[in-house]
């Protein structure tokens, strides 16, 4: 029962250390994209297709 304890003691610090790592990581910019401004122009834009706008001219029957 008390290897239970150890391993989960070990699991916890396991995992604290990396997520301490990752917020590291975060903070110090790893994780931003610097590649994609640099080629967007290259990209072409994609069309916006309009829909149709309802025509106002109805005829009245009497």
């Amino acid at each position: 029962m008390s290897v239970i304890y150890i391993l989960l003691s070990i699991s916890i610090i396991v995992a604290v250390v990396f997520f301490i790592a990752f917020i590291s990581a975060v903070k110090s910019g790893q994780y931003d994209d610097s590649y994609t401004p640099s080629v967007r122009m290259l990209f072409e834009d994609e069309l916006v297709k309009e829909q149709p706008k309802p025509s106002i001219k109805q005829k009245k029957t009497n």
